[in-house]
């Protein structure tokens, strides 16, 4: 809403020729205004007027002028317009109370002209009115995007679901490759023992013994080599699986995270800036407001007596013949030096008083806003330095598991040399071998034969397990998936729905205040007028595509009189009498108002060219009207003017001499 919203105070509007108005200024109070007078009196000249200052177009420039103006103050903000007439035709300047006025153009300013009054009168499809203010197009890509967000969560899911089905079967693979590898372990290991103790007791008798001695050595050599490099494999291995699964923990907690749009902590931002500028002004308004009380105050209570002598050679007061007649005390005007009764003066303080203390309640409403504005900050703000500093760790994750894969590969070549320089001195062993090496050789081929096995397992379990901890960090995801898409869902549904909440809203909006009116103004034989939804698509508008909810439904009006003999039967539009007609029309308007929540735009509705509708009917509109308005503006000639309260404020001879 905007802060000069509000209904609890005067507006003031000052116009300089527009329409036939040469200048005037009309102040108008919150609820009923009566614009009371003849044709050609200029009470739609300034209803015209009014709607430029509002932020319409529709105005034009007085017959002998080049250029009007008209201006609205409203509480602490004044908006200004001037129109100018141009060879191409008026144009407006400055800024009006709002930027865009279609909803009041529609629903607000309900002239001769209004497009929705005169909707019902013509027989046109009252839905497009309706729904006019509504960004369709916006809508659409709002649903289009939400749906294309829900694909690519569904498709994640699916993977999932897959990945949920595919994951026992890789669980078992990997407890069978797990006791492959420990029975080939053991199997290695006492071949190993078996080969060590061969070793210390082989005794080499044929002549080139020290060359095989030699290769033994450096057979026994590298094996031990091959040994430590796979142990290194199976430490390397152990980290990425506990960097995969720590990834897979990070990503998890990541998808979980809410997105937190860096427009709306801009836009935080800004606001806390600009309520924080405001407190502080109003702050030492207050404190400079205090002081001037308080001062008057101490006046009033007799206090600087050498401030009113200084004073008292200044001429007698400045107020009215009663205050000169009246002989009491009086209280002398230290900004001025004149006199008054102090009633006057207690009075004046009192006002000061109540506008220190609406200053007071304005500061608290902007602390209030202030603490809710920085909570959400705060919260947003935590949310993106999380998400950065989840984005950083996993980059980090990564960077190390590239970094160990990169170590693991180095390994397995380390590995692979070796196991190729093996072979080569088992080659060359076996060239020098005697009766004596031939048990020790074929445990070396054994033991390398196990080697070998024992590398292709350990190789096919770290394939399954980097598949198992993939698969486990994308289940990880599941529930944070699950979470955003039933956000996205209900996005999808408010989305969809919106076409099909405004359009229940307007027609039960209608329905209810039409039934009101017609209990209230009592036509003849009028039974009912009431609008009706035709074609929606209902319980089906959160799965069907975004044209046919955005198409919506189509709007029938319908009349139901009786006849004498109490024979209920339905008629036509057409066949309404002309007031009745234009009530119809301005319900609809008022219908529109209400479900467009018109009022936290502008809280003004003008009403003029009630001719149609006879004066008691039209002091009952009004006052039914008047319970939806903050500010009710309406023009009426002088007869049908005394048929509404006294308490209505009353405006006469606009631009002339003027008496409310």
């Amino acid at each position: 809403m905007h802060p000069a919203m509000t209904a609890d105070g005067e507006a003031t509007v000052t116009v300089e020729n527009i329409g036939g108005i040469e200048s005037a200024t009309v102040c108008l109070s919150p609820g009923v205004t009566v614009l009371a007078g003849r044709n050609a009196t200029n009470r739609t000249s300034f209803l015209t007027a009014m709607m430029a200052a509002l932020g319409s177009d529709w105005t034009t420039v007085k017959g002998d002028a080049k250029r009007g103006r008209v201006s609205l103050s409203l509480g602490e903000e004044t908006y200004t317009r001037r129109i100018t007439r141009t060879e191409d035709g008026v144009v407006s300047s400055g800024d009006g109370l709002l930027a865009d006025p279609t909803l009041a153009n529609l629903f607000a300013f309900l002239l001769a002209d209004n497009e929705a009054r005169r909707a019902v009168v013509r027989g046109d499809e009252l839905r497009d009115i309706i729904m006019r203010p509504v960004d369709t197009s916006e809508l659409r890509r709002e649903i289009q995007d939400a749906e294309q967000r829900k694909a690519e969560i569904d498709e994640e899911l699916d993977a999932i679901a897959s990945l949920k089905q595919r994951l026992p079967e890789l669980e078992r693979r990997r407890a069978e490759t797990q006791s492959e590898i420990t029975a080939t372990r053991e199997e290695l290991a006492e071949v190993e023992d078996r080969l060590d103790g061969r070793d210390l007791t082989v005794e080499l008798t044929q002549p080139n013994s020290d060359d095989l001695e030699t290769r033994l050595d450096e057979l026994r050599a590298t094996r031990e080599e091959l040994r430590r490099v796979r142990a290194d494999i199976s430490d390397e291995q152990e980290s990425l699986s506990a960097l995969r699964e720590e990834r897979g923990r990070l990503a998890a907690e990541l998808a979980g995270l809410p997105d937190a749009p860096a427009d709306r902590l801009a836009e935080l931002e800004a606001d806390l800036s600009a309520r924080r500028e405001r407190k502080r002004e109003l702050s030492t308004y207050a404190s400079r407001l205090q002081t001037i009380i308080g001062l008057n105050e101490e006046f009033a209570d007799g206090a600087h007596d050498r401030v009113a002598t200084a004073l008292g050679g200044t001429p007698d007061s400045v107020g009215d013949i009663t205050d000169k007649l009246y002989r009491g005390s009086k209280t002398t005007c230290w900004t001025c030096g004149s006199t008054v009764r102090p009633e006057r003066f207690e009075s004046t303080l009192e006002t000061l008083r109540e506008h220190r203390q609406e200053t007071f309640a304005e500061i608290d409403e902007l602390t209030a806003k202030i603490e809710t504005l920085a909570e959400e900050q705060t919260r947003l703000t935590e949310m993106v330095d999380r998400r950065e500093e989840l984005t950083d760790t996993i980059d980090d994750v990564d960077a190390e598991i590239e970094r160990r894969q990169e170590a693991l590969s180095d390994l397995r070549e380390q590995r692979d040399n070796l196991s190729d320089s093996v072979r080569a001195l088992e080659g060359e062993v076996a060239a020098l071998r005697s009766v004596e090496v031939d048990e020790l050789l074929d445990l070396h081929s054994e033991a390398n034969e196990l080697e070998f096995t024992l590398e292709s397992l350990e190789s096919t379990l770290e394939d399954i397990e980097a598949e198992i901890a993939e698969a486990e960090a994308e289940i990880r995801r599941d529930e944070a998936l699950v979470s955003r898409r039933e956000s996205v869902v209900q996005e999808l549904i408010d989305l969809r729905t919106r076409i099909d909440t405004l359009e229940t809203e307007a027609t039960t909006a209608f329905n209810d205040r039409m039934a009101d009116l017609l209990d209230i103004l009592d036509y003849e034989n009028v039974e009912r007028i009431w609008l009706e939804r035709l074609d929606g698509p209902g319980d089906s508008v959160a799965t069907v595509d975004a044209d046919s909810v955005i198409e919506g439904s189509e709007f029938a009006l319908h009349v139901v009189r009786s006849s004498v003999g109490g024979t209920v039967y339905e008629d036509t539009v057409a066949h309404l009498s002309e007031s009745e007609r234009a009530v119809t029309g301005l319900v609809f308007a008022l219908a529109g108002y209400l479900v467009h929540d018109v009022a936290e735009q502008v809280p003004f509705m003008l009403l003029d060219s009630l001719e149609a509708i006879d004066a008691d009917r039209i002091a009952a509109l009004v006052e039914y009207f008047s319970d939806e308005v903050p500010y009710l503006v309406v023009a009426l000639l002088p007869e049908d003017a005394a048929a509404l309260p006294d308490s209505y404020d009353r405006v006469r001879n606009i631009g002339q001499s003027q008496s409310q």
